[in-house]
């Protein structure tokens, strides 16, 4: 059941005839989770218009147990605007933490880290791990490349020995408290948020 707080409800009339709006939201109403220039909009308008802003930061995340934080991942993606987040195992994952953002950005599967590997140097893009090892560079201290895709192991795991052996960097985000790691879809949206502030925010 729709939230009646949340959102606009029906649009007057008359109403737009832009083949970008939805004619049954313009009917009963958009309560989604959207801005408002979105209002009203089909989900495919509200991806192609991202297409045209997005950023060359990819992110990746290995799937092999159905990890339920790849719907945080995939919502964190959407707000930083990322290019594509690549998912690596198992091809389904829990949709709800996305809270539907997974209709607005482009999600590919792959069944391996050789496919993985191999998509991403055909696009030039560099993979960049992001997990707790020995070696392993802070956060702080790391210069991350413009295009780049940011790779997070399953939470518990963390990054398969395959995947530590594809990346050119590994990066780990300092903590000062008792537990060994933060959530990987908290980690996830921290390292977005550092590489928006290396490429996009501070150059402004």
């Amino acid at each position: 059941m729709n939230d009646d707080s949340v959102g606009v409800g029906p649009h007057p009339r008359p109403w737009p005839t832009d083949s970008r709006y939805d004619q049954e939201l313009l009917a009963n109403g958009d309560r989604r989770n959207v801005l408002d220039k979105y209002r009203y909009w089909t989900n495919e308008a509200i991806k192609q218009d991202l297409d045209t802003s997005r950023f060359s930061l990819q992110i990746a995340i290995e799937n092999w147990q159905h990890d339920f934080n790849i719907g945080t991942i995939v919502r964190n993606a959407n707000a930083f605007n990322v290019s594509a987040v690549h998912i690596i195992g198992k091809r389904r994952f829990n949709r709800r933490g996305a809270m539907v953002t997974d209709r607005y950005i482009h999600i590919i599967h792959h069944n391996s880290v050789d496919d993985f590997v191999a998509h991403m140097k055909a696009e030039d893009a560099r993979i960049v791990a992001i997990d707790i090892l020995p070696g392993s560079v802070p956060l702080s201290e790391a210069n991350l490349p413009e295009k780049v895709v940011l790779v997070f192991g399953g939470e518990g795991p963390g990054l398969s020995q395959e995947m530590q052996d594809q990346a050119e960097q590994v990066i780990n985000i300092e903590q000062f408290g008792s537990t060994r790691s933060v959530n990987v879809g908290v980690a996830s949206g921290i390292a977005m948020y550092a590489w928006l502030q290396q490429h996009v925010l501070l150059k402004k």
